[in-house]
């Protein structure tokens, strides 16, 4: 049976929601597929996440970005992990040949890694990397662009370059130094209408606006603990706060994810990240959000996000105070969006699927 060896940046969970739908396509349109997942994540997380995947490497294929919360990224001490990442990249290729020659995928798809693909290239094994960034174009753009090593740089150009193609799912940074790429559409999943049913289940008045706080995968950024108690808006947050709240509902003690309950919201209270962002227009829910201020990709995600939703920003000191059910309730009142359709999926799978199962 074809084996998809899948290798994520663990920078958060972004990276493996973002090209999980597409490996669960697949499995699910070639029975029998073995799935291979390399990323230093939590296992709970790729169960929910990658019900498909039949192995899982911890072993990291890179370093991504070292951040402080959701919002700020330590450029300085990013980049000279990079720069260790370089000194060691002899020997870190020939440990990534060696899991190739054991596992023996038939095709690599990182999102997105660069040393799976330089490992199989050197094995002649199918390579794509997918992702609405590069950790090139990252680096090149950041504060720190001016200090980026040339030999960390002409690795990334050259081994991005080199790849089978690099997909470019809507919205993408430009990436237009690329010889090798494909857009599609946003990769996003529909999510159900399970409001009324939430609603019930919790005991949650329906003339209150449930409103999705999402600020992604790291820890120690909890504004809302902070903030008065009010009863207009009914929170959903991911995970269970430090004090009880009757505003705030909690949706690991309910054993829901974010996707449970994208669909039901009316609101979502974010970070740009790429999939909130896509989820958010394919479900047509409006977004306040707090800008991350130097995070390379964000001009590129809200400039797609404010043509597809009606979104708004918001200042971080709004953010801390809780100064945020005006623009909230201002977003509620302006014209309902219609929802982008996620072509992005069965469009990456018809670009994978002849590199997988070869005649």
């Amino acid at each position: 049976m074809p084996h998809l060896f899948v290798a994520v940046t663990a920078h958060g969970y972004g990276h493996l929601a973002q090209c999980a739908p597409v490996a669960e396509a697949l499995a699910e349109r070639i029975p029998g597929m073995r799935l291979t997942l390399q990323g230093n994540l939590d296992a709970w997380f790729v169960r929910k996440r990658l019900p498909s995947c039949n192995h899982l490497i911890s072993e990291p294929a890179d370093v991504g970005l070292l951040m402080d919360g959701p919002l700020r990224t330590r450029w300085s001490e990013s980049l000279l992990e990079y720069e260790h990442f370089e000194a060691e990249y002899d020997r870190r290729l020939r440990s990534q040949i060696e899991i190739f020659e054991e596992s023996r995928p038939d095709l690599v798809l990182a999102d997105v890694p660069w040393l799976p693909l330089d490992a199989a290239k050197v094995l002649d094994i199918p390579a794509v990397a997918i992702c609405s960034l590069s950790w090139y174009d990252i680096l090149a753009e950041s504060p720190v662009a001016d200090r980026m090593p040339a030999a960390v740089a002409d690795r990334l150009r050259s081994v991005y370059a080199a790849a089978d193609m690099f997909i470019r799912p809507a919205p993408s940074m430009p990436m237009a130094w690329l010889p090798n790429a494909r857009d599609t559409g946003p990769i996003a999943l529909r999510c159900p209408d399970l409001s009324r049913e939430l609603r019930d289940r919790a005991g949650i008045p329906y003339r209150r606006p449930l409103v999705l706080v999402q600020f992604g995968g790291f820890d120690g950024f909890h504004p809302l603990q902070n903030w008065p108690e009010q009863d207009q808006v009914q929170w959903l947050v991911p995970t269970t706060l430090g004090n009880q709240r009757a505003d705030t509902l909690s949706l690991d003690k309910l054993g829901l994810g974010v996707r449970d309950v994208l669909g039901s919201c009316d609101a979502i209270l974010t970070k740009p990240g790429y999939g909130t962002i896509t989820e958010a227009a394919c479900n047509a829910k409006p977004v306040l959000y707090i800008s991350r201020g130097d995070w390379p990709e964000e001009p590129t995600l809200i400039d797609w996000l404010k043509r597809q939703v009606s979104a708004q920003e918001i200042s971080m000191s709004d953010l801390i105070a809780g100064s945020v059910i005006e623009p909230l309730f201002d977003l509620l009142a302006s014209e309902p969006s219609i929802p982008v359709p996620p072509t992005g999926i069965g469009e990456v799978v018809e670009l994978l699927e002849p590199l997988l199962v070869r005649k």
